[in-house]
């Protein structure tokens, strides 16, 4: 008898709840190993859902017992990395990488019937969730009318892209899309969406497993916080996971995070998970597996968790998991889970293994940091990135440190002037605490007679209708409302860069006397130019300090000593006089949080609105391609591709350097985002197909036509290229000649050449969001590889995807220690028999004056399924000749 025939047992219900269904069945992992209960008990709980996973796919898609026995082996002081097949349950998509994905899934549809196969051939074979939030942008805002107004316009510009979606729950299986106006993905798939465990029937029984995902944003992590096991992939990942194909997950390290402590009065969620956020990157836990463990996570609520779980990405980590136990239960019942599905996770976590409680034996942990929560102080992030936490009184002079020759702040729009203030992002607005306090400071504020700063745009963009809901019945909306705080709409808005244009009057006067202006948000991505191209400094923070910043109007004030403003008495309100209690925060969630609350928000959930009803989509199994549109075109990855096994892969002759970027290049610096510029490469093509710079939308509406992306990759105005000292923005120097000129207009050339191209960078190359099209822009432009000091995880995944070669400097070596200054040019000989997972690239570097150098390059193939993909041409080639 196999591992996985002795390993089903019945499911025992727990005699305190509900009775699970009688024929409710699992694979246990305990059964499965000599050891039984104690064997398992010592590995992480992230480890035994991964475990799980991979038993019961033994006998599936190449999964050996193998697998499952090395991966039960693991011991926290291996340095060996374990290759873990890992089928995802389910996956959650956004609708900036999600639509792409379904045009893909279109293009394969057309490839494989251009074959003589059925269409449908290409079909999601596991759930997949579509949240459309990502399109909102907050064209008015601080107005009763702009969640109205901004819902029309979002409709006004989308139509094309959300006729496909309709198409797509129509034409494949498998597929639900949460229409727009609802929320934002990672919040409503922690509210409503994800089970925690999941049914499903397999022949003569019901299998119950642990709910498992991918997502298609870097934020899925959040809902690890439930004890959902999931972390954000590229959409072509995902693609092959709609697939049945399995993700190889290369398992290095385990770092248990030991919380003890409690918070002190006053300190939020944010301040916490801002705190980790920069205790977590100094530590180290890239590539990780962080699990949270000690003697305070019983006391964490659930959307505390969740908060801290959102911001893995931030830290750096694949996944920030915390295990099931009774405040799980909690949560679930009081978001509105029904009484059976939370008897069945109780059921099936403890049967598992799975459930953790304050007497059950600690984990093995490659690493652990210790954290105590009565450490943490109120305090935000910037002015840049997310893990450079400044405390509350150093904010204003950690702006002056970044920009020495700002003026200090004065009553009136100059440097340090809050442009923006924007309750916004998944991260924050899940956490029902952290927007009742803000409700409560702006009640507060408002009976003082406190008003937020005439340059400053205020908005509230809620995660879900629930926070909607809770803070209407509170009371509080009507405050919030009063500071200019209205709903703008339900999704990411500001937090992903859609923040709408400023007052045309402030953006003038910035303009004409070079103000450096500040963005605020409780989101949790402050990249340099990703909110608003004018907000050259950038503070996450909580929503009350969100709320209290819009009132001071400027970052350099101190709200630990100076006044946010005067009062009607004519007396200054300070921040201390105004903050909420916790007490005070408890005491309303008490009375407005309820679970028919969220049965009610969510009873409707894939109806849509009367505009979104009314939107006819075609009905056919191949999607009616528009070549006028300028929105959706098929795209060009599977062109000239006949299913079959490729050719050798061809060697790197003579190529050039298109870029040459420092540290901490980010998905934002190449990914197009943002709005587009009319006179960039993308909107001359837009011009040029008849488009009025009004209706261009933003990059992020136009990720399904490949010859507006391709345009706007590495165009972000504050790009640093190397190869152009002294130039911001998209452009590049095209050798041999040495004309600066646009980063896709030099591609163009070297392309009509034939000459390949590199791209140089420094440490954490492709940090950030997960964003398909930094690694689908790069494949257009014509880059063969990428060299770098380091790689964050995601995209490097996406290159190789995209058949790009990552590649990365041996240690000591770096583009400042070979003198590279862009007239070099690389060659890489049989690298068809040279790229192989964990293996050593040998590249030629010639410089100008005819030397050379040999370069022993780490190739960053990590597994031999990512070397399968990259060898193929990419994923879509790859899953093209498996299917045909």
């Amino acid at each position: 008898m196999s591992i996985r025939e002795t390993a089903l047992k019945a499911l025992e219900p727990v005699e305190s709840r509900a009775p699970v269904h009688s024929g409710t069945h699992i694979y246990s992992i305990a059964s499965a190993t000599a050891g039984g209960a104690e064997a398992i008990a010592r590995l992480p709980y992230c480890l035994r859902v991964l475990a799980e996973n991979v038993l019961r796919h033994i006998g599936t898609n190449d999964v050996e017992e193998a697998d499952f026995c090395r991966l039960l082996a693991w011991h926290p002081s291996s340095g060996d990395v374990i290759p873990v097949p890992f089928h995802p349950a389910r996956v959650l998509m956004q609708d900036y990488t999600g639509i792409p994905a379904l045009v893909d899934l279109a293009a394969l549809r057309d490839a494989i019937a251009d074959l003589g196969q059925p269409a449908t051939r290409i079909n999601p074979r596991i759930p997949v969730d579509l949240v459309i939030d990502h399109s909102l942008i907050v064209d008015q805002a601080g107005h009763p009318g702009a969640l109205t107004y901004n819902l029309g316009r979002e409709f006004e510009r989308n139509t094309e892209r959300y006729r496909l979606a309709k198409w797509a729950t129509a034409a494949l299986s498998n597929v639900r899309v949460v229409p727009p106006g609802n929320g934002i993905l990672h919040q409503i798939n922690l509210e409503h969406i994800a089970g925690v465990v999941c049914t499903q029937q397999a022949g003569l029984h019901v299998v119950a497993f642990a709910d498992t995902m991918v997502g298609t944003d870097s934020h899925s992590t959040m809902v690890n916080g439930i004890g959902v096991l999931g972390w954000g992939v590229g959409g072509i990942e995902a693609e092959a996971a709609m697939l049945g194909l399995p993700m190889t997950v290369p398992l290095r390290r385990v770092v248990g995070v030991r919380l003890s402590g409690s918070l002190q009065a006053g300190v939020t969620a944010t301040d916490l998970v801002l705190t980790l956020t920069q205790r977590l990157r100094a530590f180290n836990v890239v590539d990780t597996l962080v699990e949270f463990f000690g003697p305070s996570l019983a006391a964490l609520a659930v959307t505390d968790r969740a908060t801290i779980a959102n911001m893995a990405p931030e830290y750096g980590s694949t996944a920030a998991f915390f295990p099931i136990d009774a405040e799980t239960l909690r949560y679930l019942a009081a978001s509105g889970r029904d009484a059976a599905q939370v008897a069945l996770v109780e059921a099936y976590a403890r049967a598992q293994g799975l459930w953790r409680s304050a007497d059950a034996r600690e984990p093995e942990y490659s690493s652990v940091l210790e954290f105590d929560l009565s450490s943490v102080r109120p305090c935000a992030a910037g002015p840049k990135r997310p893990q450079d936490r400044v405390e509350l009184d150093a904010i204003g002079d950690s702006f002056r440190a970044a920009f020495p020759s700002a003026a200090p702040a004065r009553e009136t729009l100059s440097d340090g002037a809050v442009a923006i203030a924007a309750i916004t992002s998944c991260t924050n607005t899940s956490n029902p605490a952290v927007m009742i306090a803000a409700g409560l400071l702006a009640r507060k504020a408002r009976a003082r007679g406190l008003q937020a700063r005439p340059w400053t745009k205020t908005s509230l963009t809620p995660g879900s209708r629930v926070v909607g809901a809770y803070l209407e019945a509170s009371g509080l909306q009507a405050d919030l409302d009063a500071l200019g705080f209205h709903v703008a709409g339900y999704g990411c808005a500001t937090c992903g860069g859609n923040s709408g244009q400023l007052d045309e009057a402030v953006e003038q006067q910035i303009r004409d006397e070079n103000i450096v202006v500040t963005a605020v948000l409780s989101g949790n991505r402050n990249f340099e130019a990703r909110i608003h191209p004018m907000a050259r400094a950038n503070y996450l923070m909580s929503p009350p300090l969100v709320v209290a910043y819009a009132l001071a109007g400027n970052i350099q004030v101190d709200l630990t000593r100076e006044s946010l403003g005067n009062g009607n008495d004519g007396q200054p309100v300070y921040l201390h006089e105004i903050w909420p209690t916790d007490a005070e925060v408890q005491n309303v969630l008490r009375t407005v949080l309820t679970p028919d609350l969220f049965e009610t928000q969510y009873s409707q959930l894939f109806d849509g609105s009367p505009a979104w009803r009314a939107l006819e989509a075609p009905s056919s199994a191949l999607f009616p391609w528009d070549s006028s549109s300028t929105y959706i075109r098929k795209p060009p990855f599977l062109d000239h591709c006949d299913g079959s096994a490729t050719a050798p892969v061809e060697d790197i002759v003579d190529a050039r350097i298109l870029l040459m970027l420092g540290d901490s290049t980010t998905t934002d610096h190449i990914s197009p985002v943002g709005n587009i510029p009319a006179d960039s490469p993308a909107g001359l093509y837009l011009r040029d197909h008849g488009v009025k710079p009004v209706d261009f939308n933003a990059y992020g509406s136009r990720r399904a036509n490949h010859e507006v992306m391709v345009r706007g990759t590495f165009a972000n105005i504050r790009l640093s290229n190397e190869l152009v000292p002294g130039v911001l923005g998209g452009q590049t120097k095209c050798l041999p000649g040495g004309e600066i000129m646009p980063i896709h207009d030099a591609a163009t050339r070297y392309a009509a050449q034939g000459v390949p191209l590199l791209i140089i960078a420094g440490r954490e190359y492709g940090t950030g969001s997960s964003r398909d099209w930094a690694a689908k822009g790069t494949n257009l432009l014509g880059v063969r590889a990428v060299i770098a000091e380091s790689f964050e995880r995601i995209h490097r995944s996406n290159l190789l995807m995209m058949g790009v070669l990552p590649l990365e400097f041996p240690s000591g070596v770096t583009r400042k220690t070979l003198g590279l200054d862009g007239t070099e040019t690389f060659g890489i000989e049989a690298i068809d028999e040279q790229a192989r997972p964990g293996a050593t690239v040998r590249a030629t570097l010639r410089r100008a004056d005819g030397s050379s150098v040999v370069l022993e390059l780490d190739c960053r193939i990590d597994t031999a399924n990512e070397f399968k993909v990259w060898r193929a041409g990419g994923m879509m080639r790859f899953v093209l000749h498996q299917l045909s």
